[in-house]
Parts: structure tokens; C-alpha cells; sequence
């Protein structure tokens, strides 16, 4: 897949191209089913199918107060991106003169001139534009003009694409309200992949090891990055070689040893492993809830919960491997 940061330096493609614009955070199974069928209509037409996305989500500029968590940062977006079969991704850099930027210049610059569009397709209740003025029906219009079709199409539900009866629309939305409860098989129905988190192991306390026998790998998450709820997962960890491990994973402020005030940690314990894991980058996984976080009343019940945590995780996986 070929990756453009910077919409200005684009060489549009020479037969044009079919495109979709949006956050697409998480790449979800409404996103996946909408690019499946840009990629059919770009078949048909010989056209370069293009997803037109952002550098973060444009809510974090134009109302930080109330911007989601995303479900994926920049990188895993791209890789999800790339494995649905988009041959090309705009990333546009979403600063406050873009947020500033007119819908008619952004049909102008990104769709006309950097991309060739021939066939627009988004969501229904598309926006773009300075004070989200632009929609479906403007960006027809100006399509008519710049010779382009759009489609606006209604999200898929997870009965089936595009709102087949039945089901309830797949959104990101929908996705980090499952997530944020603590629902992550649910989650992975709609995304069609277990939510995942990434960042870099670093130091911790160290309690696993030496006092509670569980060594973990503490993986520091970035800062707007979507957490499952406070709890005790079972799922895994795939380290920068690829390799995958069984993995217990907390999430949570060990109230054990510091009540309400710990800090939000994301803790990994890989079963079977033997070796040091700080400094790599992670990538954590999440499977099933297995329970909520508790506070025990000793260490040595904190152990006992831990060795009977490790040991559904071991089943659960074992079943679904």
C-alpha cells in the first residue's frame, strides 16, 4: 500500500481513483465491508481505490474537551488499512488551518488535485469542512462540477453490510462504549479481531517477580488510546518478532497495595516465558473478561486469585488456538 502524508506532493493516479474519507478508527467490519465494495467498484473501473484519513482524530482539534479514545493509533490503522486491500492512504495532517479549510477547498486540493477522484463513497452522515458545512449533498454537487460520483451509504449493522434488517450499525462509537465496559468479545464481533493495544514495556514496581511469583511486562499506552475497563483479561502478547504468547493481563490500579490512588496500568503476564522483555514494543490483545479488579485482603489471596487467573487463561486460549 502506498502511503501519502502530505496531500500537496501527491501524484494523482493516471486512470483516477475511488475514494473514501474518513477517521476509520479501528478499521471495524462497517469500514472493512464499505472498502470491500470501493474495491470492487474501483475493479470495475480500473480505478485506484484511496482511503483520505487523518493524523489523529480531527475532534481532538476542534473540541479536545470531548474527543474520543481511539481504538488504534496511526501505525495499526495503517497496517489494518493496508490489509483490506486499499492501494493507496492519505493521511492528512489535521491542524487548525485544516479545521479551518473550506469543503470546497478540500474537494479542490485533496480530492481533485492530489487523487484524480472518479467515485466518492462515504458514510451517510459525512461532514467535512470548516464547521462540518460540507455533506453528502454539497460534495455531489461539487463533484458534478469536478467529475466525480458520490455515494453517501448507510452504515452496515452487525446483521449485515449496509443496513441489512436486523442488526445495530457497527460504528467505532458503539466499539469503544464495549471496550470501555470491560466487553472485549463483544468488541472483537464488530472490529473482527481482538481490540489491541501497543506501546513499550518499561519498569514497574517490580512486585510481580520477587514478591507475588507472576513477572509482568508493564506496557506503557499511549495517552488517548481506548483501555478496556479495569479488570482481569485473558488474551495475547506479540512481541516486535512476531511470536505470540498466552498472555493474563491486568488492567487496573492494584488496589491490593494502593487503594483507589494507583496509577492506570496495563500489566502482561506471559505464560511459559523466560527472558526480559523492557524496552520492546508491545502488542497486547484482548480475548475474553475473566473478572473484575479486586482489592485482597492479604498477598497471599492476591496469589491464589493469580494462579487461578493464569490457569483460565491457559484453557480459554488452549480451546480457542
Amino acid at each position: 500500500m502506498d502511503i501519502v502524508t502530505d496531500p500537496s506532493t501527491a501524484i494523482p493516479p493516471r486512470r483516477g481513483s475511488a475514494v473514501t474519507i474518513g477517521a476509520y478508527d479501528g478499521v471495524h467490519l462497517g469500514h472493512r465491508a464499505l472498502l470491500a465494495e470501493l474495491r470492487a467498484r474501483g475493479d470495475e473501473d480500473g480505478l485506484t481505490v484511496v482511503v483520505v484519513t487523518f493524523d489523529r482524530h480531527p475532534a481532538t482539534v476542534v473540541r479536545p474537551e470531548s474527543a474520543p479514545l481511539q481504538l488504534c493509533d496511526l501505525d495499526q490503522k495503517l497496517e489494518l488499512l493496508a490489509s483490506a486491500g486499499v492501494d493507496r492512504t492519505v493521511v492528512v495532517p489535521f491542524t487548525e488551518e485544516r479545521a479551518n479549510e473550506t469543503a470546497e477547498d478540500f474537494v479542490a486540493t485533496v480530492l481533485v488535485d492530489a487523487l484524480a477522484a472518479r467515485l466518492v463513497v462515504v458514510g451517510e452522515d459525512f461532514h467535512f469542512g470548516h464547521g462540518r458545512k460540507g455533506n453528502v449533498a454539497l460534495l455531489a454537487e461539487l463533484g458534478s462540477t469536478a467529475g466525480f460520483a458520490v455515494e453517501g451509504v448507510t452504515l452496515s449493522t452487525d446483521a449485515g453490510p449496509f443496513g441489512a434488517p436486523g442488526g445495530a450499525p457497527i460504528s467505532s462509537t458503539r466499539i469503544r462504549a464495549l471496550v470501555g465496559a470491560g466487553q472485549v468479545e463483544e468488541a472483537s464481533t464488530l472490529l473482527g479481531r481482538p481490540h489491541q493495544v501497543r506501546g513499550p514495556v518499561v519498569h514497574g514496581d517490580h512486585r510481580g517477580g520477587p514478591e507475588l511469583g507472576y513477572p509482568t511486562a508493564n506496557v506503557d499506552v499511549p495517552a488517548g488510546i481506548c483501555l478496556p475497563a479495569p479488570g482481569i483479561y485473558a488474551g495475547w502478547y506479540e512481541r516486535p518478532d512476531g511470536t505470540q504468547w498466552m498472555t493474563a493481563i491486568s488492567v487496573g490500579r492494584r488496589p491490593t497495595f494502593y487503594g483507589a490512588d494507583g496509577a492506570l496500568l496495563v500489566e502482561a503476564y506471559l505464560l511459559d516465558f523466560d527472558g526480559a522483555l523492557y524496552g520492546e514494543e508491545a502488542k497486547v490483545s484482548f480475548v475474553a473478561h475473566l473478572r473484575d479488579e479486586l482489592a485482597f485482603d492479604s498477598v497471599d489471596a492476591l496469589i491464589e486469585q493469580m494462579g487461578r487467573d493464569v490457569d483460565a487463561t491457559r484453557r480459554l486460549l488452549g480451546d480457542r488456538s
